[in-house]
């Protein structure tokens, strides 16, 4: 891969992360959590024009801007980073966009869900987390942010920015 690619990745990555900035007011508390949906839509999009590595980064990068401003907890982290490895890796090996958007479910959803009980019980000192309440708290929200990704990239112009990166 050139620069001129690695360069218009980066800035589409970058695109992407400013959007997860403006679109993160409308989180939703729940719990130790604040779900934010639009992050599951966005890991949904950078999966397939971008892939996993930019969808991780751009995960990473919406995570902890979010956490300085005050707008999301630290189980921001497992949640957003491994839906999107697991949606890109997904997509990459089916080419299909529902893979990107079962990767964004189960990597959100279920695993994330799962790793965000020890750091809630240990690290926030949650005593009202359970195994399972992330899971059933973030599934929800990850089903509807992952299927209003893949809606977006039905209704977009995506054949342009294929070619842009």
């Amino acid at each position: 891969m050139n620069d001129t690619v690695r360069l218009r990745k980066l800035a589409l990555t970058a695109l992407f992360v400013a959007v997860g900035i403006l679109l993160a007011p409308f989180s939703i508390p729940l719990g130790a959590a604040k779900t934010f949906p639009f992050q599951h839509m966005l890991n949904v999009l950078i999966a397939v024009f971008l892939g996993w590595r930019y969808g991780v980064a751009g995960a990473f990068c919406v995570s902890s801007i979010r956490i300085a401003l005050g707008m999301g907890t630290i189980l921001a982290y497992p949640g957003s980073m491994i839906g999107a490895a697991l949606s890109g890796i997904l997509y990459a090996r089916t080419g299909k966009l529902w893979g990107a958007v079962v990767g964004e479910i189960i990597g959100t959803g279920l695993l994330g869900g799962l790793l965000s009980y020890p750091l809630a019980a240990y690290i926030l000192g949650s005593r009202t987390a359970t195994l399972f309440f992330f899971v059933f708290a973030f599934l929800p929200n990850t089903v509807v942010g992952a299927v209003l990704g893949a809606l977006i990239y039905k209704v977009m112009p995506a054949k342009k920015l294929k070619e842009f990166v």
